[in-house]
């Protein structure tokens, strides 16, 4: 004897997400979900007129899968939505098949697990041979050099794909909004996933959402920031004025009664360097080449430390001077050692090239800036007011 399902409600299944995934629950209430006929399956979009992103879903379908199937197929629209596959992201030859199929392989690495049969996941059915956990790009370059998705050049079953999968939902529509509207979308889609990436942290929970998804997902809010334009203005915003009284000058305010005043800027910067072994080399010689094209705006005191400051390694780099990296220490770390160096040698600005692998440092006279990777970034000892500013690993 059959039995028939009860009307399809969503949002059931959005609130069975409270329980088990606090991330895509905080989320989901923050996307507009619409029953449609129109398309099949489902599918998220982007609305022109609110620039608002939005999901649509036949009910028929989704009455059709397991509650397990249900969460996955959520889940998979909301990660199209995060990774930015609806408002961009589309290869140069434009919105197709293999597209549509890439951005599905590189989300449903994740979810697969939760995923009905008919879902195209890495290592199963014609993707076997495709490894987990790479990005739409990669596999759209995968499946371009596949030869069972070469295109038939009879036409039939190749025409666009050449037999390839249909993908899990309804992808029409990605990327056709105008560039004001797409930003101003991205924009609020970043607010969103800021709001509940604090809610699930706030409950001490992300559900399945990975480490290293959730590393992928803070990194798309937090704002990018251009190490070398934070330095430069950082050491620009540091220089101090020295006046003179000199009679060649004219002053402006009493000429030819009071002698005029000449203005020098000279920034005395501090340039304390972590010599722990865990402070990665290429991001020294990355560091000191673009103070190398500073040095016309600044004279920089090079020290180095470990738990002590190695003072007879101390060195004033000159306005005009090229300098090259070389480690003289290689001890632990403590940051109160350089701090009070600064503090008694009276210096417009310190900053600190570091790992960020040491207890909070006593308070500094003058501004001070962190600069680290990303890893130091990720796991630093300490909380603080002051700028920490990644050097991107671009060398």
């Amino acid at each position: 004897m059959s039995t028939k399902k009860t009307k399809f409600d969503l949002n059931l299944h959005v609130f069975a997400l409270l329980r088990g995934e606090p991330f895509f629950a905080a989320l989901s209430r923050r996307i507009t979900k619409m029953a449609t006929t129109a398309i099949p399956t489902a599918g998220v979009k982007l609305n022109e007129k609110t620039a608002q992103f939005e999901m649509v879903y036949n009910s028929e379908f989704m009455n059709s899968l397991t509650d397990t199937h249900i969460k996955g197929v959520l889940k998979h629209e909301f990660y199209h939505i995060i990774y930015e596959h609806v408002t961009g992201r589309l290869p140069a030859e434009g919105m197709s098949i293999m597209w549509n199929i890439a951005t599905d392989l590189a989300i449903n690495s994740h979810i697969a697990d939760e995923l009905p049969d008919m879902a195209c996941v890495p290592g199963r059915d014609k993707f076997m041979k495709y490894p987990t956990g790479l990005s739409a790009e990669a596999y759209y370059k995968m499946l371009k050099e596949d030869e069972q998705f070469k295109q038939d050049p009879e036409g039939g079953e190749g025409d666009e794909g050449g037999g390839i999968p249909d993908s899990l939902d309804d992808h029409s529509g990605w990327g056709e909004a105008s560039d004001e509207i797409k930003q101003m979308a991205k924009e609020r889609l970043r607010q969103a996933v800021e709001d509940a990436a604090k809610e699930a942290s706030n409950r001490g929970s992300w559900g399945s959402v990975s480490s290293e998804m959730r590393k992928q997902i803070m990194d798309m809010i937090s704002p990018k920031v251009d190490w070398r334009k934070v330095l430069r203005y950082f050491i620009k915003t540091s220089q101090r004025s020295n006046k003179r009284s000199t009679v060649r000058r004219i002053n402006k305010r009493f000429p030819y009664i009071h002698s005029g005043k000449k203005v020098t800027r000279q920034a005395k910067i501090a340039i304390s360097i972590d010599q722990s072994g865990s402070v990665c080399d290429k991001m020294l010689a990355a560091f000191f080449a673009e103070l190398g094209s500073l040095a016309k705006y600044a004279e920089f005191t090079v020290i180095p430390f470990d738990t002590e400051v190695g003072e007879e390694h101390v060195f004033v780099w000159k306005k005009g001077q090229r300098m090259t990296w070389e480690r003289v220490l290689c001890g632990g770390t403590c940051f109160d050692a350089p701090t009070r160096y600064v503090n008694k040698h009276n210096f417009d600005g310190h900053i600190v090239l570091t790992d960020m692998c040491a207890p909070k440092p006593v308070p500094s006279k003058c501004q001070r800036m962190w600069m680290t990777d990303q890893q130091g970034k990720d796991s630093q000892y300490f909380t603080t007011n002051e700028r920490v500013i990644v050097i991107e690993s671009d060398f």
